[in-house]
C-alpha cells in the first residue's frame, strides 16, 4: 500500500472503489482534480476485482455488460475514462438461453428484432403484445435516464423536470414490472419469459419498477459484451488516470465516519484515525451504508437521510467458483449464460435457505469463454460460476457473529449448499462434470465483509417505484459538499454503476454533461 498522503492534497475524496465510484474519481481526474480514492478491501475494484485460485482466475462480480461497445454509451464513457485502454468483446448473438421446465428454452439474442422473432415464434398468438412490450421497454428505459440526469441537477430545476415528465415517470417508474406485464400481455408463460431476467437487476417483478427492468433489459437488446482481460482490466485502466493528476488510491483503508463542520462535508476519518480533508466528498459505498454507518446523528435525522435509511437492501447471493479442465465448449459450455427455473413462477422470492427448498433460479456463466486473452495452458484450464440468487434469511442466523460462534454448523451449512450446487451444475452440464478440479463458495456472508454492503445486498438499495420516484438518493445531498455515487443514484449493475459515477462527477463539475451525451 502506498504512503499516506497530506492530509491536506486532495480536491475530492471518493470513498468505496466500485465501478461507480471509479468513475467519479476518474472523470473528476481528467477534468483536472485532484481525487483521492479510498477502498476497504484489498483490491481497487469493487465487485469488478478478480481473484485467483490453484492458477483458476474468476470475477466476482461482473459477469456481462451492456452498451459497451466503442460506439455505445458505456463504452464511449469508458473510452474517454481510460484513454482507449480498457475494452470489450461481444459476448456473440446470443448472450442468455433461459430454461423453464418441460424443455421449453429461448434463446435470448441481438440484435432485438431477432429476440423478437424468436419470441414470436414460440407464443404466435401474441405478436401484437410482444411489439408492445418493445414498445414500453423503450420508453421505461429513456424515463429511467431522465430520472437519472434529474438526479445530478440542482433546484429549481429538478422539480421544474419532474412536472414537465410527470405522466411519463408515474406510468414507467412508477409501476411495477408486474404491473405493466399484466396490463400488457395475456398469456401468463409469455408473461413470465418477459420478467426471466430480473436476477440481473435484483428486483423481484411483483416488487421492482418497470423503469429499471426497461433500463437494464432495454441496454442488453444491441447485445452483451465482456471486458478483454476480465473485469480486473478496468481498474487497472482508470486507477493509472487519478494518479496521473495527481490524485491516488488507497487500498485496505476503511472509512467510519464522514467529517461535518458547520453543516458542510470536509473531511473523512479512517478506522486506523487517519483523517483526510477536502472540500468534496463522494460516497460510493451505497446510500444505505452511507445514512446508516457514516453520517453523524443529526444528519442522519434529516428528513433524506430517513427516506434512504428506510429503503431495504436488495437479494443476496451465493456464488460456486468452478475450475475446470479440458475442452470444455467442446463439452456443453457457451459464451452465453444459462438461466435454469425449477418452475413458471419465476415470480417469487429467491431461495430462502430450506434444506429441501429447491433452487428457484440459478445463473450458469463461463468466463473463460467469453474472454479472448484468456490462455488455458496446458492443463486447458477453464472457469464456470454458478449463482444462486436468495434471501437474506439463508444466512442471517450466522451474521454478526453468528458463524464464529457456532463454527460447526456455519461450515456444515456452507458445505451443504457447495455440495448442492456442484449436483445440480453436474445435472445441468453432465459432460463437463468430470472436467471439475476445483470449487469454492461465496456466501452473502463474504459479500456483505468485503463490499460492506448491508445484508449482502449487491444490487444497491430495493429496486422498488419508491426508490426510483425518490428526490432523497441524488447525486447531490442536501448536505454542502457530501455527494452520492454508484448504482443507487441510477441502477443496480455494471452499466448503471458506472452511469451514476458519471451523473455524480457531473454534479460536481457541469463539464461532464459534455460526456454523458
Amino acid at each position: 500500500m502506498p504512503a499516506a498522503p497530506s492530509t491536506h492534497a486532495f480536491d475530492v475524496i471518493v470513498i468505496g472503489s466500485g465501478i461507480g465510484g471509479m468513475a467519479t474519481a476518474t472523470a473528476l481526474s481528467r477534468m483536472e482534480h485532484k481525487v483521492l480514492l479510498l477502498e476497504q478491501a484489498q483490491a481497487i475494484g469493487g465487485l469488478t476485482h478478480s481473484f485467483s485460485r490453484h492458477g483458476f482466475h474468476w470475477d466476482v462480480g461482473l459477469h456481462y455488460c451492456g452498451l459497451f461497445g466503442d460506439d455505445q454509451f458505456a463504452g464511449r464513457i469508458l473510452n474517454w475514462l481510460s484513454g482507449g485502454t480498457i475494452s470489450f468483446q461481444s459476448t456473440g448473438t446470443i448472450y442468455d438461453t433461459l430454461h423453464f421446465p418441460d424443455g421449453f428454452d429461448i434463446s435470448v439474442g441481438r440484435p432485438s428484432d431477432a429476440y423478437k422473432m424468436e419470441l414470436k415464434e414460440h407464443f404466435p398468438n401474441n405478436t401484437h403484445e410482444i411489439d408492445a412490450y418493445f414498445e414500453a421497454l423503450a420508453s421505461a428505459e429513456e424515463t429511467a435516464y431522465m430520472l437519472g440526469v434529474e438526479r445530478s441537477i440542482s433546484e429549481p430545476f429538478r422539480s421544474a423536470h419532474r412536472w414537465w415528465n410527470a405522466k411519463k415517470i408515474q406510468r414507467w417508474a412508477g409501476r411495477t414490472t408486474h404491473e405493466v406485464l399484466n396490463e400488457l400481455i395475456s398469456d401468463p408463460k409469455l408473461a413470465t419469459v418477459l420478467a426471466a431476467q430480473w436476477g440481473t437487476y435484483g428486483g423481484n417483478p411483483k416488487q421492482a419498477s418497470f423503469a429499471i427492468h426497461g433500463m437494464v433489459m432495454g441496454h442488453y437488446l444491441n447485445g452483451a459484451a465482456y471486458p478483454v482481460g476480465g473485469a480486473g482490466t478496468i481498474a487497472k485502466g482508470l486507477v493509472p488516470v487519478i494518479e496521473a493528476a495527481g490524485g491516488s488510491a488507497m487500498t485496505d483503508t476503511a472509512v467510519n465516519k464522514i467529517l461535518i463542520d458547520e453543516g458542510k462535508a470536509v473531511g473523512v476519518r479512517t478506522q486506523t484515525g487517519d483523517v483526510f480533508h477536502a472540500p468534496i466528498i463522494v460516497s460510493a459505498l451505497g446510500a444505505g451504508e452511507t445514512v446508516k454507518h457514516l453520517l453523524p446523528e443529526d444528519i442522519v435525522e434529516q428528513h433524506w437521510a430517513k427516506e434512504i435509511a428506510s429503503f431495504t437492501p436488495s437479494i443476496c447471493h451465493f456464488d460456486l467458483y468452478l475450475g475446470l479442465e479440458g475442452d470444455i465448449a467442446k463439452h456443453g459450455a457457451t459464451r452465453a449464460n444459462h438461466w435454469f427455473y425449477a418452475d413458471w413462477n419465476t415470480f417469487d422470492h429467491p431461495w430462502t435457505g430450506g434444506d429441501n427448498e429447491p433452487f428457484s433460479m440459478v445463473f450458469v456463466s463461463f468466463p473463460s469463454l467469453k474472454d479472448p486473452t484468456h490462455n488455458p495452458g496446458t492443463m486447458n484450464r477453464h472457469t464456470a460460476d454458478v449463482m444462486l440468487l436468495s434471501t437474506w434469511s439463508s444466512v442471517a442466523k450466522f451474521a454478526d457473529g453468528g458463524a464464529k460462534a457456532h463454527p460447526e454448523e456455519w461450515a456444515s451449512f456452507k458445505q451443504s449448499v457447495e455440495t448442492r450446487l456442484v449436483r445440480f451444475f453436474n445435472d445441468k452440464f453432465p459432460d463437463l462434470a468430470p472436467m471439475v478440479a476445483y470449487h469454492e463458495l461465496g456466501t452473502p456472508l463474504a459479500t456483505a465483509y468485503f463490499t460492506g454492503h448491508e445484508k449482502g445486498g449487491f444490487y444497491g438499495v430495493e429496486t422498488t417505484p419508491r426508490r426510483m420516484l425518490s428526490h432523497a438518493l441524488s447525486a447531490r445531498t442536501p448536505v454542502p459538499g457530501l455527494f452520492l455515487s454508484g448504482q443507487d443514484v441510477m441502477s443496480p449493475g455494471i452499466a448503471g454503476s458506472l452511469a451514476g459515477g458519471m451523473f455524480c462527477a457531473a454534479a460536481i463539475d457541469p463539464r461532464v454533461y459534455q460526456k454523458l451525451k
